[in-house]
């Protein structure tokens, strides 16, 4: 025998036993294993302080990607779950902001329909042009540790940017807190980014 007819052979056996073995396997219907396949649920990096310094939080969000639902979902603060943790803000609370979902009355009436305007007079959020900026006003509160709530505004907007643009530098970010102080951020010093 010719070492190619071997190596012919050699190849045309396994193949051979393949088919041969699989005639036995008997057809089966839908397999049920569980539930039906989901993507992955998009997250909004939240920076929040514990023991004094910024640590980074992540939180599902109906809209990645977007500056100023990041600021709103900063701006009301840690979770009950996160409180537990020992996370809290140096940021006032905006605790009354309308949410995504729209609420639907105990009595049955209308569905209300949250309105942008009643947060957009107290937080105002501008992002182009590689810069980003956010001004709280006065009606927003004090926030306890200026240079550290900014921080977490500049950080939380800068993290929300780069969603959108996973490989560009960190943004400068102006944020301006109630009674008018200003802060130049350079997201650089973030804790994870």
């Amino acid at each position: 025998m010719t070492l190619r007819r071997r190596a012919r052979l050699a190849l045309l056996v396994p193949a051979a036993v393949c088919v041969l073995a699989s005639c036995s396997i008997p057809t089966t219907g839908v397999v049920q294993a569980g539930g039906p396949a989901v993507g992955v649920v998009p997250k909004a990096r939240l920076y929040f302080v514990r023991n004094g310094a910024l640590i980074p939080v992540l939180r599902p969000t109906d809209a990645p990607g977007d500056v100023g639902s990041a600021v709103l979902d900063l701006l009301r603060g840690p979770t009950e779950a996160e409180l537990r943790k020992g996370v809290t803000t140096r940021l006032p609370l905006l605790t009354d902001l309308p949410t995504a979902v729209p609420a639907v009355p105990a009595d049955g009436g209308a569905t209300v329909v949250p309105e942008a305007s009643a947060w957009a007079d107290l937080v105002k959020v501008t992002a182009g042009d590689h810069r980003i900026s956010v001004r709280l006003s006065s009606a927003a509160g004090d926030a306890g540790d200026p240079g550290l709530a900014a921080a977490q505004i500049a950080c939380t907007a800068d993290a929300a940017q780069r969603v959108a643009d996973p490989g560009a530098e960190p943004e400068p970010v102006t944020v301006t807190l109630p009674g008018g102080r200003r802060f130049e951020e350079a997201a650089t010093r973030c804790p994870g980014v």
